[in-house]
């Protein structure tokens, strides 16, 4: 089977999240072709599992001390840029066409007729209808990468078809160094800081796009992106503070780390996420940069893990084998070997889900 697969680039999540899925595809037989959109070229970084992929301008939202600025937004759409890339994608020789929230693979497919799996957190819009998205925001999610498929994820199912993250397995066992792991990617470098500086006793592990060599600045250190020094942060780390996308967050719960959130303001999507974990009691919530919930999270103890199944290999095989078994079936299987902490599961209980 030959895929196109198109990326957003926008957020770290979007690729760590296809990352997985592209290790599952390729041992499930399917050759696949990859396009991202969204990042200026040079600053992917970790892209070999995706062999000679390609990269359009596509659309991005601009953000300002953690908080979406449509403005800046509208400024940087380049329309005409994107209706070429669109028309000048020529989809004929692909079996199945996938979206992870990427506009030109999506509206491509849609120009030519074609069917579109959409498998993102932002497809669960279509299936749960969240009260935090308001007009604007659900002209954005319905037109912004439009598929026929959407298959989302999520932290739970919320009594619909949805499947749960997909996250690659870990080469170490989760470890407790006392360390806090610090990525928030939209706010400010100077504001952060100064906010863990308040906090002497503890140390903080902060990575931040803007951050180009290691460094010190008393209790925090100062890291430049890469996945894998992330990830052997993550995996040892007593904590996690970030923006509340969904990626981190799933490899946060998997390991049995505390997470302290901001939303990016105006940011429907992190928003919804944010009052879904709080829901579920999974995650500690602040609206912003904030000392006092610093301090109230800090003392907090570690939870239990949550186990989800092996997502990204029940998917691919899903896909090369031409979805046979309808989405719900494959959906009530994966949720039925997922397994909550206790008080996740008096969370769910307490919604009126079984």
């Amino acid at each position: 089977m030959k895929i196109l697969f198109g990326v957003q680039g926008t957020g770290n999540g979007h690729i760590s999240r296809c990352r997985t899925l592209a290790k599952a595809l390729k041992k499930a037989g399917a050759d696949v072709e990859y396009i991202f959109s969204g990042r200026d070229p040079k600053d992917y970084f970790d892209m070999d599992v995706f062999g000679q992929y390609k990269t359009f301008r596509g659309v991005t939202f601009a953000t300002v001390n953690g908080k979406i600025n449509f403005r800046k937004t509208v400024q940087r759409i380049r329309a005409f840029r994107l209706i070429k890339d669109v028309r000048e994608l020529d989809l004929s020789k692909y079996d199945c066409i996938i979206s992870d929230f990427e506009p030109v693979s999506a509206w491509a497919a849609h120009h030519q007729h074609r069917e579109c799996l959409g498998i993102s957190n932002q497809a669960v819009c279509q299936y749960l209808k969240p009260k935090e998205y308001g007009l604007i925001a659900n002209v954005i999610m319905k037109y912004y990468a439009p598929v026929t498929k959407p298959i989302g994820l999520h932290w739970f199912h919320f009594g619909h078809k949805l499947l749960p993250p997909m996250i690659d397995s870990f080469q170490m066992a989760p470890t407790e160094n006392g360390s806090i792991v610090v990525y928030l990617p939209f706010e400010n470098m100077t504001e952060i800081v100064e906010l863990l500086k308040q906090f002497p006793k503890h140390q903080f592990i902060c990575f931040h796009p803007n951050i180009k060599q290691l460094s010190q600045n008393d209790n925090v250190t100062m890291q430049p992106l890469c996945r894998d020094g992330f990830m052997d942060a993550v995996i040892s780390c007593s904590g996690i503070i970030s923006n509340t996308g969904f990626a981190l967050i799933s490899e946060a719960l998997v390991l049995g780390k505390k997470i302290l959130t901001k939303p990016v303001s105006g940011q429907f999507e992190q928003i919804y996420n944010a009052q879904c974990l709080h829901t579920l009691d999974m995650a500690t919530v602040m609206e912003t940069l904030n000392s006092i919930k610093l301090k109230y999270w800090l003392d907090l103890p570690s939870p239990k893990p949550t186990v989800y199944p092996d997502v990204a290999t029940e998917l691919a095989n899903w896909i090369v084998n031409g979805q046979k078994e309808s989405l719900l079936s494959l959906s009530q299987r994966l949720w039925a070997q997922t397994v909550f902490p206790e008080n996740v599961n008096q969370r769910i209980k307490a919604l009126g889900y079984v």
